[in-house]
C-alpha cells in the first residue's frame, strides 16, 4: 500500500497554505469530503487583518484582539501571530498581487468591527477567500496530489506509542480505504452546520473536531461559538452571510421604521464586537420586530460588494430600496482541537490547523478578520516544522486488521432536529433549563459508546459527529457558569473574571483500545 509523508484533511487555505510551503521531495496528498474548492475559505467574503499602514501598530492589532476575545485569549499566540501577519501579508502581495490596491500599487485598507484603525485587507471588493484559494490552488507544486469526495471518518492511532500513523476514509459508494501517513493534519474547517442559520458551507460539520476527540486528542473552548450579527434573513431562512465590511463602509442596522438598534448598546455602534450585535439583533428578533442593514449611504454598492450584491438579486433583494434583512447565525467556532501554536496535538504527528484547532488566538471572541489570518500563519508555520523531518527512511506503521465485530446502526435524528435543538437550546442565548434540556435530548443517542464506524453510511457518520460536536458545545456552555464573548448565559448574565478570568473548559475522551496497531 502507498504511504505518504503528509497526508492532510481539508482544502481550505490552512490546508493550502501548508501545502504550498511544504518541501517538493515531500509526497503530500490533500484528501477532501467533497470538491477542492467547496469549503468556508473559499465563501470567505471579508479580508484579512494585519497592521500595515503608519497610523497602525501591532499592538493596537493585539489591544483590539484582546478586547475582542475579552481577554481569554493566550496572549504569546495573539502577539506572535500578530506580529507576523504584515510579513505574510507582503509577501503573498509581492508574489501574486492578490489583494485589492489603488493604481499606484499601494494595499487598499478597509475597516470592520471592534478594529480602532482601518487594517483588512481584500480581494475582489468582497471575496478574498476566493481569490487567496485560487492563488493558492495555482501555486501548488507537483508533488502534491489531490482526492476528492472521500470522507474521513477514522484515525488510525498507535496505542504503543500514541502516534497517528493514517486515517481510514469512505467513498461515495461506500467502500473504505486507509490512508497511511507519516504525519496526518486535520484542516476540517469549523462546524457551523450544527445550527439552522450559519454562514458556513455545506461541509462545515465539524468533522476533524469529531474525529480528534475520538481518537483521545484534547479539546478546549467548546462553548464558544461566534454568531455573525448580519446572514440575509428572507421568510425565516437564512441565505448567505453580509459581510461585516458593509458596516465598516458605514451601513447601518435598523428596525421598519428605519430606527438605529445600535446607538446607546455600545460605543461602537454598528462596529461593536460580533457577540454585542448580535445579541442585540436577536432580542428584536424575539420581540417580533425585522431588522435591516441600511445601506443607503453607501455609494455604488453593487460594485463595491459584487458578491453581496449578487446573492441579494438571486434572492429577489431590490437594493435600489436600500435595505437587506438580516438575521444572526452560526459563523466561527473559537474552541476547537487544541494545539500549539504550530498545530501540533496531545497525539504525536495529529496536527489541527485553522478552524479545526484552538490556539488560543481568538479567546472568547474572534476579532474580524483574523481567521484567515491564522490559517496562513499556522500553515506557513507547521510546513517550516515538517520540512524539518527527513522524507527518507521514515519508519511507517501498519494498521492491522479490527476485530470489533460490526455494530448494528442505532436510530439517529435527523439533520433538521439536530440544527433545530441547538439553536433554539445553545444558541445566542442559553440558561441551565434549555442546556440541560439539550443535554438530555443528546445522550438518548448515546453516540460516546459507538466504536467501529465501519458500518454506518457517511450520512449517518456525519450525524453523529454532529451529535458529538453538540454534546462537547453543550457540556462546556453548561459547565462556564458566566458571560464571556460569544457564550452568553441568560441565568449568569455578566462575565465573572473572579472565577473564570483565564480558565478554560477542556475535554478529552477517554480510550481503551485493542491493541491493533503495529509497527513494521
Amino acid at each position: 500500500m502507498r504511504k505518504t509523508d503528509v497526508l492532510i484533511i481539508g482544502s481550505g487555505i490552512a490546508a493550502l497554505q501548508l501545502a504550498a510551503h511544504l518541501r517538493t521531495d515531500i509526497n503530500v496528498k490533500i484528501i477532501t469530503k467533497s470538491k477542492l474548492r467547496m469549503t468556508n475559505s473559499y465563501l470567505a467574503q471579508g479580508g484579512i487583518a494585519a497592521a500595515l499602514s503608519a497610523k497602525d501598530h501591532t499592538s493596537k492589532h493585539l489591544t483590539d484582539t484582546l478586547e475582542a476575545g475579552r481577554n481569554h485569549n493566550n496572549i504569546d499566540t495573539v502577539r506572535r501571530i500578530l506580529s507576523d501577519a504584515p510579513g505574510l501579508i507582503n509577501e503573498m502581495f509581492a508574489r501574486g498581487r492578490v489583494f485589492d490596491h489603488d493604481p499606484q500599487g499601494n494595499l487598499l485598507l478597509g475597516m470592520e468591527g471592534a478594529h480602532s484603525v482601518p487594517r483588512i485587507v481584500r480581494s475582489g471588493g468582497d471575496a478574498t477567500g476566493k481569490y487567496v484559494s485560487e492563488y493558492l490552488i495555482d501555486n501548488l507544486p507537483p508533488n502534491i496530489t489531490v482526492e476528492e469526495d472521500i470522507f474521513v471518518y477514522e484515525l488510525l492511532v498507535n496505542t504503543e506509542n500514541n502516534r497517528c500513523i493514517g486515517v481510514k476514509g469512505k467513498r461515495k459508494d461506500n467502500s473504505t480505504s486507509l490512508f497511511h501517513a507519516n504525519h496526518t493534519i486535520l484542516a476540517t474547517g469549523g462546524c457551523g452546520q450544527l445550527y439552522s442559520y450559519t454562514s458556513n458551507a455545506e461541509t462545515a460539520c465539524g468533522d476533524g473536531i469529531a474525529l480528534a476527540y475520538r481518537a483521545g486528542a484534547e479539546l478546549i473552548d467548546m462553548e464558544f461559538i461566534q454568531f455573525h450579527p448580519t446572514l440575509l434573513y428572507i421568510n425565516g431562512e437564512t441565505k448567505g452571510l453580509i459581510s461585516e465590511a458593509v458596516r465598516g463602509e458605514g451601513a447601518i442596522l435598523v428596525t421598519d421604521e428605519r430606527l438605529p438598534i445600535m446607538e446607546g448598546v455600545h460605543p461602537s455602534k454598528d462596529l461593536a464586537p460580533r457577540h454585542i450585535v448580535s445579541q442585540t439583533i436577536y432580542n428584536y428578533l424575539k420581540q417580533g420586530q425585522r431588522i435591516y442593514l441600511d445601506i443607503s449611504t453607501i455609494k455604488e454598492f453593487t460594485s463595491r460588494f459584487p458578491t453581496i450584491s449578487a446573492n441579494c438579486a438571486k434572492n429577489g433583494i431590490d437594493l435600489s430600496l436600500g435595505k437587506i434583512p438580516v438575521a444572526p447565525g452560526s459563523h466561527f467556532l473559537m474552541g476547537g482541537v487544541k494545539t500549539d501554536i504550530t498545530g501540533r496535538t496531545n497525539i504525536e504527528r495529529l496536527y489541527a490547523i485553522g478552524e479545526t484547532a484552538c490556539t488560543g488566538l481568538h479567546g472568547a471572541n474572534r476579532l474580524a478578520s483574523n481567521s484567515l489570518l491564522e490559517g496562513l500563519y499556522q500553515g506557513k508555520k507547521l510546513a517550516e516544522s515538517l520540512n524539518m523531518f527527513s522524507s527518507k527512511h521514515e519508519l511507517y506503521e501498519s494498521h492491522e486488521a479490527h476485530t470489533t465485530p460490526s455494530e448494528r446502526p442505532m436510530e439517529l435524528p435527523n439533520l433538521e432536529e439536530i440544527k433545530a435543538s441547538m439553536m433554539e437550546r445553545v444558541g445566542i442565548v442559553r440558561n441551565s433549563f434549555l442546556l440541560h434540556t439539550q443535554k438530555n435530548w443528546l445522550e438518548q443517542f448515546k453516540v460516546d459508546q459507538i466504536n467501529n464506524l465501519d458500518t454506518y453510511s457517511i450520512e449517518d457518520i456525519t450525524k453523529i459527529f454532529m451529535l458529538i460536536n453538540a454534546s462537547c458545545i453543550t457540556d462546556s456552555a453548561i459547565a462556564r457558569k458566566e458571560s464571556r464573548g460569544g457564550h452568553f448565559r441568560s441565568d449568569y448574565p455578566f462575565e465573572d473574571d473572579k472565577k473564570w478570568l483565564g480558565r478554560s473548559i477542556k475535554q478529552i475522551k477517554h480510550i481503551e483500545r485493542e491493541k491493533d496497531h503495529a509497527p513494521v
